[in-house]
């Protein structure tokens, strides 16, 4: 019977939370009446925080080296067939310099886990992006590292951390990385760059191969306990060089229901449409927003590396993608009702 499900959605609702046991059985059992009546919800205490507005923020994907050999990326260290790339400190301010005349105000500079940038080259990038644009918020996305390289970061000026935790399970963790990186590693340096100050972002795949609805029970338990400024989540698309090439990839379906949880726990989280949203379904993204989210993530990298940041295959970087394309995805976004804002775009849950 349709709509099982709505019960344990309103006391999440009521309550900002449910048990492990209530968790796996929403998401095991949800069905097309739940999830209308979830996403509703969502829109209203969405819109009831942060109004019709949708934050953007300018992606630069400034290198694709990496030192790790996740099971599901494709910018993996043993991919031979990866075109390798770093951006030099003057390309990314370029980059910057750009952002900032199409209207973004806040920066994510994301990479894999590559030594070139050293902690002082880093800050040095760091302190002068804070230096030429004082009103513009500085993300980073760029790995584990030790507690004192994320203080210096945060004293360089950078203002917000997005570390995705992947999976909570130690089990299912192991199954999806190489023996040396550990769930538990990664979950301390999500609280260490809480404890320094840093706006956090978390998050994790939906769909993950060997994920099952306790595995995701676990990580809304964990998102709640972290309580994070921002959540990203997205569907797990394989790419063809890893190993989990054949593997099924995450369904919108399931994602989307995700979001709207996560919405309902979390109400004021900031909350991306990804760009993984919007490779599985050409509306992907707007289903996101209208599924609790608030903020997209469009691509400030130089035009000829886009193609070569392909964490998975099929990977959207042209099109309304594209940060040159902002009045198209405006025009996308505001065919549903919300509209792009030009400002920081600060979380409302701020401790």
């Amino acid at each position: 019977m349709n709509g099982e499900g709505i019960p344990l959605i309103r006391r999440l609702e009521q309550n900002r939370g449910l048990t492990r046991e209530e968790w796996a059985e929403l998401i095991r059992n949800r069905d097309d009446e739940s999830a209308a009546c979830l996403f509703e919800r969502a829109r209203e205490i969405r819109i009831r925080h942060y109004g019709h507005d949708i934050y953007i923020r300018g992606l630069i994907e400034f290198t694709n080296y990496c030192r790790n050999d996740c099971y599901y990326c494709g910018i993996r260290k043993s991919n031979a067939n990866a075109v390798r790339y770093r951006l030099s400190r003057e390309e990314i301010l370029s980059c910057c310099e750009t952002g900032y005349r199409l209207g973004f105000r806040t920066f994510v500079l994301q990479g894999g886990e590559d030594g070139w940038y050293t902690p002082k080259r880093m800050a040095e990038i760091i302190s002068e992006i804070r230096t030429s644009w004082k009103d513009c918020a500085i993300t980073l996305s760029v790995g584990e590292l030790s507690r004192d390289t994320y203080r210096l970061w945060k004293e360089a000026g950078a203002d917000r951390y997005l570390l995705r935790h992947e999976t909570y399970d130690p089990e299912h963790y192991a199954r999806l990385h190489p023996a040396g990186l550990t769930a538990a590693n990664r979950q301390r340096c999500l609280w260490n760059l809480k404890e320094l100050g840093y706006q956090v972002g978390t998050g994790f795949m939906v769909g993950s191969p060997y994920q099952t609805p306790e595995n995701l029970a676990d990580d809304m338990i964990f998102l709640k306990r972290l309580n994070p400024q921002m959540v990203g989540i997205g569907p797990f698309i394989s790419h063809h060089d890893t190993p989990f090439a054949q593997m099924p990839s995450g369904t919108l379906e399931l994602t989307l229901f995700m979001l709207g949880l996560i919405r309902l726990m979390l109400p004021k989280v900031l909350l991306p449409a990804t760009t993984a949203l919007g490779t599985i379904a050409p509306d992907g993204r707007e289903k996101g927003i209208l599924a609790g989210a608030n903020v997209v993530m469009p691509n400030l990298s130089p035009p000829q590396v886009r193609q070569n940041y392909l964490l998975y295959d099929n990977k959207l970087c042209t099109g309304d993608e594209a940060a040159e394309s902002l009045k198209d995805l405006d025009a996308r976004m505001q065919k549903i009702g919300y509209h792009l804002a030009v400002n920081r775009g600060d979380s409302l849950n701020v401790e």
